[in-house]
Order: structure tokens, then sequence, then C-alpha cells
């Protein structure tokens, strides 16, 4: 959510901001929807004084006529007061609709583009690895070798369901053990977290997936949520706080379970482990003073931890910048990290690292207290550290041998009793 004051004196640059994101917003109706709200909320104040006035001034009246005309004009007042009150309500519903659909603006270094189709690489890194045999995905590699289940979780979970098995099982545990050893030993600033991902509607609103993101979400009977990621929790942590500046940043490693619909893309990748309706992430979120620079600056750091991590894997991937219309509608600039698929001869998503300025912090009520005693809205950021069981597409596809064997990075392999191969006796 942006500042209304910001809106009003910057529209053309929220229209911008817009088209870049390829987001249909104008301003002018919330414009006049805050027109409306200032000018009710002037006249109530004004209405209330006056009741104020009238309630000290009527005990020092001695006249009963004088009270009872001064009563009923309060009455009458009174009653005014009660259907402006209401107008206010649904003029107020209405102003809060539109703060909600008005989009971020983007970095000028965002690329223009409506699909991920225009994000553009920054880098790569790792050797491709070229195969003297026909390679098979990850589906194949797993049946065969007895890592997962894919029809008896369809059986038992419904589409998009599976089982993890034995060396499968093993794989995704180590995969997060490494993380958390990683971040003790090269980022101890860092606090842990394991987060809910239970969730109400205020902290989906807060965070930004609603309501734009509806239908990606799975919902309880009692109207509560399942998160998507361990993001919606962790930045809300500090909702309706204000922190001391000396107390920032704040740094957070969370953990939990992820639960997402997938109904934008029903018929992508509906077999194996690349889109599933249940996960689990490893979130980094920082909350961090308001400033540009030192999003910048933090953005960069979150990127680096990812990529530590997928380089200690082994995995060959790139980071692309997104353009404007992969950008959600809070985000200021993102980066993805793609890894490797040998079976479909491309990079897919594993990462998403953006910053929000205050978009976030605004609508969560995330703030702290400067150096002159000025309250301020924080600014939020997030990244992946690591989700699985996607990253196993990858770490399975390129480390596999011509006898079917997998040959296990040796990163995990403490973690795995030491083994270095699956499949292989």
């Amino acid at each position: 959510m942006l500042d209304i004051k910001f809106i009003r004196e910057n529209k053309e640059l929220i229209i911008e901001g817009a088209r870049k994101k390829h987001i249909k917003f104008d301003p002018s109706d919330l414009i006049k929807a805050d027109d409306k709200r200032k000018e009710l909320l002037a006249e109530i104040e004004k209405m209330r004084a006056e009741q104020n006035e009238v309630s000290v001034r009527l005990p020092q009246l001695k006249e009963a006529g004088q009270k009872a005309e001064l009563i009923a004009q309060m009455k009458i007042l009174k009653d005014k007061l009660q259907k402006e009150e209401e107008k206010l309500k649904e003029v107020m519903k209405e102003w809060q609709t539109q703060m909600l659909q008005v989009p971020n603006i983007p970095d000028i270094s965002v690329p223009e583009g409506d699909s991920d189709e225009s994000n553009k690489e920054v880098r790569a890194w790792g050797e491709i690895p070229k195969f003297d045999f026909k390679p098979k995905d990850h589906i194949e590699l797993m049946e065969k070798l007895n890592l997962a289940d894919f029809e008896t979780g369809t059986k038992i979970s419904g589409f998009r369901g599976y089982f993890l098995k034995n060396e499968g099982a093993q794989l995704e545990f180590a995969i997060w053990q490494l993380t958390v050893d990683l971040f003790k030993e090269k980022h101890p600033e860092y606090s842990f977290m394991i987060v809910p991902s239970l969730v109400k509607r205020e902290t989906l609103l807060g965070t930004g997936y609603l309501p734009q993101g509806e239908d990606e979400i799975y919902k309880t009977q009692d109207g509560d949520c399942l998160a998507g990621t361990a993001e919606v929790a962790t930045t809300s942590y500090y909702s309706d706080k204000v922190l001391k500046k000396e107390d920032l940043p704040k740094k957070m490693l969370a953990f939990s379970p992820c639960f997402r619909r997938e109904i934008g893309s029903y018929s992508k990748d509906t077999k194996g482990i690349m889109r599933v309706h249940e996960f689990y992430k490893f979130e980094q979120v920082i909350i961090c003073e308001a400033s540009h620079e030192t999003s910048v600056m933090h953005h960069e750091e979150l990127l680096s931890n990812s990529e530590q991590i997928v380089q200690a894997l082994g995995v060959p991937y790139h980071v692309v910048v997104n353009c404007g219309g992969d950008l959600g509608m809070g985000q200021v600039k993102k980066y993805d990290i793609e890894a490797w698929v040998p079976s479909q001869n491309k990079y897919r998503e594993t990462h998403s690292c953006s910053y929000f300025h205050d978009f976030q912090t605004r609508r969560l009520n995330i703030k702290y207290k400067d150096a002159d005693g000025k309250t301020k809205f924080t600014h939020s950021l997030n990244n992946t550290a690591i989700a699985t069981p996607r990253i196993i597409i990858s770490i399975l596809e390129n480390n596999q041998q011509a006898d079917g064997s997998i040959k296990i990075p040796e990163a995990l392999r403490k973690y795995m009793g030491g083994k270095e191969y699956i499949g292989r006796k």
C-alpha cells in the first residue's frame, strides 16, 4: 500500500508504474473517493466539536426552557451525525478497496516486458552437463530408484499429490540440514524461526497476496488461510510494532510448509515435483530502515545468500532480473534464480528475491523511530533460501549417471551417511 498523499501528488508516476507492470489501474477513482472521505471527515469532526461544546455549556444553563431547546437541537445534530458516519463507512470501504489496488512503482532498472519471456539474464554459474547418453527426467529417475510414489500420492492426496521415499526423503532432509548449517556458519546474524502456515486473511492482505491472489489460496471453514510461503507469517511478525532504529535490520530465516492451489497453471507441469500443492520453504526476510539504498544493498545480499546454497549443491543456474509484467503488485524489483533442468534443456525458476520499500509494512503497520525520533514505516525484503522438493529435480537430473544411478552432491553426503551414489551397489 502506498501513501495516499504520495499517490495524490504523483498521479502520473502511479499510472506509469501500472503501465510498466501491465496492471490496469487509474488513480482517478481513488482520488475522488479520497476527496469525499476528507470532506465527510471534516464535516463529522465539525459536528463532534459542536457536540463537545454543548456538553460543556449544558450543565451551566439554569433555565429549563433553554436546556430543553438545546437538547432538542442536539438530538437533530446527533441524528445527522449518525447519517454522516454511515456515509463515511461506505466511502471508507470504497477508499480502502481502491487503496489495495494501487500497484507499487517498479525501479527504473526493471526491464520492459509483459511476461517472464522478457526477463533478462544477469549472470550464469556452473557448467551445464554434457551426457554421452540420453538423460532421463526426474520422474523416471525417481520411479526407477524408488525415490517417490506419484501414483499413490495422487490416490491419497489428489491431483499433484506425491510421496517422497527412501533416499528421496533423505535428500530433502539433507537439503534442509545443509541450509541450516550454511546459515549458522556464514550468516549467524539471521534469527531462525519456524512459522505458521495457517494464517488470518489480514496477514495475506498485509503482505500483498490478497486481494489479487484469492484463487490461489486454500481456505479453512473458519475463513483462515494456508499460506503459500513463510514470508507471510514472518513479515507479519512485527506488525503493529514500533522498532528502534538501532535494532534494524531484522534478519530472519524462516521455515514452514507451504500450500498453493496452482489454479493459474492447471495444465502446466502436471507430473512430478516441479509444481505441487504442498511443499516446504526456507524463506529469508529482512525488515530494514526506510532507505532505497539500504533496500538495494539487502536485496543483493539476499540473492547472494541463496546463490551460495545452490552453488554448494553444485547445480548450474542463472540469475534473471524480472521485467515489469512479471512483477507482483508490491514488488519494486525482483530477481529469480533458475536452475538447469537437463530433460527440458532449459532453466526453471527455484528462487524469487524481492524488495517492496514500505508497500507491505504500511499495510502491516511496521514502524521504527529514526535518530530524530520521527516515526517511519520500515522497508521489507524477502527471498527463498531453498524450496523443496523442486530443487531435487535439478540435483537428480544434473547428477545422473549412465548406469541410472545418481551421484550425490558432495555437500549433502555427510547428511546421507557418507553415501556417494543413489542406486549403485
